[in-house]
């Protein structure tokens, strides 16, 4: 057994510092984990980071990070266009991969990534593990169980949709003098790696597929509604799509609608509502019973780090972490999942520029029944 990982942290924007530094920082990890260094580009921002969380070194270019030995693994919190890039370069160089989501843009990134890392015994973990949730892990139990019968439909929405889907512009983060609390948000409006769906919907596609299994087809519509935004009193042009409606075929007669809009809601949360001839889920409620529990939680979340900001993405670091120390597979937030889920997202655009229903190819082992949570008495 490795007796502690150096977590590498790529990127101290907005996540880089919820997710990793705050989290990592902190001294129940340390026995496991440590900060062994920070890189970015933006001039002082590393080298404050480093201060502020006591990371043991600090570099401008990415580079300069990978060459570091005491690098064992990259946390990439960076811009989602970036990733297929900087995943390859880290696998070159040896080191263990956290993808922050999504992993790749498109899906051939993730099929190269996936390969190389395996002719170089790389592991690679990619967020977002949604089934680490024990109410997500219950709700497939009901399906795997029959308790909704037949499944018919189901209905999801990204979590940052609608009015709150300013909330990039508007993070406390982003809104201070200093080089950790002026954060551009503006390349989450832009291509190639911008627009809702990589950022957010992410999360309702990765909740449905692991709680149902993987899609066979996708069709959908996409667009651009708001071409011009704020920040911080000046305006910029957005070129990504804004607005996406996909609808995804699993088994015969099972389908289900997931969106993204500028404006209104209709699920209020991440969780899809599924419908079945016996019975349905809406949002984490299955009839009188709540599939959320009080005692729930992810493995790692003990002490602060249930309390605090990006927890789940610290958890998937986590199970990275446990995976290099001790050879447990991190088998939920796999790069397999990812991959379907960013297929999906890929041939959903294409599905709306040509109006073709796409085929999908890339599938997943969706959890088996014995690795899933029990149901509450």
């Amino acid at each position: 057994m490795k007796e502690r990982v150096g977590m590498g942290v790529v990127g101290a924007g907005s996540i880089g510092i919820r997710a990793a530094l705050e989290h990592l920082s902190l001294p129940d990890v340390q026995d496991r984990v440590y900060l062994a260094a920070v890189c970015d580009p933006v001039p002082g921002r590393a080298e404050a980071a480093a201060k502020k969380y006591g990371v043991k070194a600090w570099y401008l270019t990415y580079e300069e990070l990978l060459a570091d030995p005491n690098v064992d693994a990259v946390t990439l919190c960076t811009p989602i266009g970036l990733h297929y890039e900087q995943g390859k370069m880290a696998i070159e160089a040896g080191k263990h991969v956290h993808f922050n989501k999504t992993m790749t843009t498109e899906v051939w990134e993730a099929d190269d990534l996936i390969a190389r890392a395996k002719a170089k015994g790389v592991k690679l973990v990619a967020s977002p593990g949604m089934m680490l949730y024990p109410h997500n892990q219950r709700i497939r139990r009901l399906i795997l169980e029959g308790r909704l019968g037949i499944l018919n439909w189901a209905i999801g929405q990204a979590g940052g949709g609608g009015i709150e889907r300013n909330y990039h512009l508007n993070e406390p983060i982003r809104q201070g003098e200093d080089v950790l609390s002026n954060i551009d948000p503006r390349w989450y409006f832009r291509r190639p790696g911008g627009g809702p769906q990589y950022d957010v919907t992410v999360y309702p596609l990765h909740i449905l597929t692991g709680i149902v299994g993987p899609a066979r087809r996708v069709t959908g519509f996409s667009g651009l509604l708001l071409k011009e935004r704020e920040f911080r009193g000046e305006k910029f042009t957005c070129d990504m799509d804004d607005t996406t409606f996909l609808l995804l075929e699993f088994d015969e007669a099972f389908y289900a609608f997931i969106g993204a809009t500028v404006a209104g809601r209709i699920v209020p949360g991440q969780n899809p509502n599924i419908y079945g001839t016996a019975g349905a889920v809406i949002g984490t409620k299955f009839g009188e019973m709540d599939l959320t529990q009080p005692f729930d939680a992810m493995p790692h979340w003990w002490g602060p780090h249930a309390q605090m900001q990006e927890r789940h993405v610290y958890e998937d670091m986590m199970q990275l972490v446990d995976w290099i120390r001790e050879g447990k597979p991190a088998t939920i937030p796999s790069v397999e999942h990812a991959r379907h889920v960013i297929e999906i997202i890929e041939a959903g655009y294409r599905a709306a520029e040509t109006g073709q229903t796409q085929t999908l190819r890339t599938t997943f082992e969706p959890l088996p029944l014995e690795a899933l949570a029990e149901l509450p008495s």
